[in-house]
Parts: C-alpha cells; structure tokens; sequence
C-alpha cells in the first residue's frame, strides 16, 4: 500500500524552533517527529511512502535514507516552488497513478487506524475519503456536513462565528484513488481550498471516515506541546538504556533513560518523562511528568522542571523553574531563572541570572538576555526572519 507524505511547509508558524530544520524534523522523545509517522505508517502496511518536499527537504531525506530501517521504500520529490497540498500530490504523480493511496502531511502526530481508513476507502464509491475527528473548536480547521451514509454534502474551511455547522474536522489526511490526479491542474492548488469544493460543485461523492484516537498536526507551539504531551503519556514502561547513576533519588516512571546518565541526591524524576544520554541532573531536582530533556543536558541543583520539552545540549543553572517551555539546542540558562509556560527559546540562546521569561513568550537564537531583566514580549534576532504567521 501507498502513502504520500507532504512536506512542502516552511514552519513559520513554529519559529523559532524551524530555523535550522524543517517542521517535520522537530523532535518528540529526541527523534524527528517524521520518523514517528513513517513508523506509525509501516506498522499499518503502508510499505511504499512518496515524500514531496520542500524547504531543508534534504534534512529529511538524510534522516529517512531510502525507508529501509522502518521496513518501507521511500521515494522524494522535490518542489521548485510551493504547489500547495494537491499541487504536491500531482507533482508525484508517476509513483501514485497505478493504486489508491493515502496523503498524510509531515507534521501530523497520530495513532489512527490508517489501515482502516484505507479499507474504507476501497468500499466506498468515491474518489476521496477524507478522514474526520470530533474537535472541541474547530475553526481552525475545514469541517464537513456529512449525512448517515458516509457522505460529505459540505465543506467550509476555517469557518467564522455562525459557520460552525458541524464539529466535524478534517485532519487533512485521505484516501484518494488514482483517477482524482485527473482533476489537479499542474499548479499551485490546495485539496481544502480549490479541490475538495470544485467535486461538490461537479456533483462528485466525497466520502467521510470517522476517525477514533489521537491526531494533531504540530503546526505552532502549543500543538506541538500537546503532540509531545501524549506521545510520552503512551509511554509503555520504563526503558534504562545503560548506565544510570542514581545517588539517594526517587524515580516513579514510566521514563525513557539513555546511557551515561546521573541523578543527583534528593532528586525527584516522576514520569512519564524521557532524558537522552550523557545527560547530568543536580541535587534536589524535582522533574515532573510529560517532560523530554535530551542529549548532553546539564540540569543544576534545586532546579524544577515541569511539563517542558528541552533538546541537547542545554545548560540550566541552579535554583531555576521551568515550566511548560521548549528549548531548542545549546542553550545556556543562569541561575534562579524562572521561564513561564508556553515559552519556545532558539538555539544557542544565553540567558542571564535572575532572568524571568513571561508566559507565551519567544526568544529567536542567539540572543543575549543579560541578568535581572523580565522579558515579557518576543525577543527577535534581527539576523533571522521574524515572521511568525502561515505554514
């Protein structure tokens, strides 16, 4: 079976965590979250995946190889400019014309039954099957008017106050036979916007899959805080890859622990939490659930660490509180620190002693935050883009 796996995106929506890597390749428990899906993929039966990328589409080609170590045959496909999410599907169409086959975009985190959506698909008398879940608030989202025979009668994408007609939202993951690339021009053209109300108009079936489980597409900070939040509380057990070193410390797993790593006295770790390797934590540390700390990590003594997502190399002084934050890698915290939920600090950012970072707040790399200061709006380095709307 076929999967086609979008990942044209530039990730401005995630800066700056997307500067020096493409939206598909942020970790989720220290590994790109691409891999997860490919993964997820596999496991359903896709074996033979079309990846249309787009921007740093090589840091993704170089991760993935040619699909073998997840038991699957990847083929790429590179984008000149952007096409949208059918225009990019069409751009693939000599590996995609001989069987139907699924469209799943790269920064979508899940646990749906693919496979299922797939055999539906075969059943109905459609061309397109779009997979739909039950959101709370689905305005950022298109949502379907679909009756009782599995047949979407409307589309509205995005909708405003008095549009919401249905909490049906398409998770922008579907199954198409072959013949729908006889519909999509060569050009820029999106599946939600331009193709999917062009087969209503024509009279076309679309058909529905309801969809049970957990789905998200990690496109700002706090889906992507939510993505981390399940993945690890799916955590079966408890995994010590090596050599821990645990002086006087409680640890209450599930966790995820690599080689090299030490737990000083007194130090509290309780999971679902996952620490790569090589990676030293202090004294009286307390380390709550639903955290990732990756590789080479120094946590200082008397720190708190709570619900937040830290990548390699990061250094936090002594007596810091972390809460609800994403740190990117090689970044430098100063002593009794604190950085409020929803905070997403780049790479190789210093931060001073004493420093306090506000809710929702975002540091671009590289900045220098000096001692005692109260950051409370976007800290920006100039030397990089600052846009932080669209994809």
């Amino acid at each position: 079976m076929k999967a086609c796996i979008l990942c044209g995106g530039t990730g401005t929506r995630l800066r700056p965590l997307t500067f020096e890597r493409p939206k598909p390749s942020i970790p989720i428990m220290n590994k790109p979250s691409v891999g997860h899906l490919v993964e997820h993929l596999s496991k359903n039966g896709f074996n033979e995946i079309v990846m249309t990328l787009g921007y740093m589409g090589e840091v993704i080609e170089n991760y993935l190889g040619d699909g073998s170590l997840f038991g699957v045959d990847i083929k790429y496909v590179y984008e000149k400019e952007k096409m949208g999410t059918a225009g990019s599907v069409k751009n693939a169409e000599k590996y995609l014309d001989d069987t139907p086959f699924l469209v799943v975009g790269g920064d979508h985190v899940l646990n749906l039954n693919l496979r299922e959506l797939y055999d539906f698909h075969n059943k109905s008398s459609g061309m397109v099957t779009i997979s739909l879940l039950s959101i709370d608030d689905p305005r950022e989202f298109g949502i379907v008017d679909l009756d009782n025979n599995h047949v979407i009668h409307r589309f509205k994408e995005k909708p405003g106050p008095g549009e919401i007609f249905s909490n049906l939202a398409s998770t922008g993951i579907y199954a198409l036979s072959p013949e729908i690339l006889d519909y999509i021009p060569k050009r820029k053209y999106d599946f939600a916007k331009d193709l999917f109300p062009k087969l209503l108009e024509e009279g076309k079936t679309i058909s529905g899959w309801l969809a049970r489980g957990q789905w998200t597409d990690v496109g700002n900070p706090r889906a992507y805080r939510e993505a981390q939040k399940w993945m690890l509380e799916n955590m079966p057990g408890t995994y010590i890859h090596g050599r821990l070193l645990v002086e006087n410390a409680k640890l209450n797993g599930p966790m995820d622990v690599g080689n090299n790593v030490s737990v000083g006295k007194n130090s509290v770790i309780v999971g679902p939490v996952y620490i790569g390797e090589n990676t030293a934590i202090g004294d009286n540390v307390l380390i709550g659930p639903y955290t990732s700390i990756g590789n080479s990590c120094h946590i200082g003594n008397d720190s708190r660490i709570l619900s937040s997502y830290i990548y390699d190399g990061v250094k936090i002084g002594a007596g810091c509180s972390v809460s609800g934050t994403i740190m990117d890698n090689d970044i430098t915290v100063g002593k009794n620190c604190i950085l409020e939920n929803g905070t997403v600090i780049g790479p190789r950012t210093m931060i001073g002693n004493d420093v306090t970072v506000h809710s929702d707040v975002r540091i671009w790399p590289e900045v220098v935050v000096p001692a005692n200061t109260s950051v409370k709006k976007d800290f920006v380095n100039e030397e990089f883009e600052t846009d932080v709307s669209g994809s």
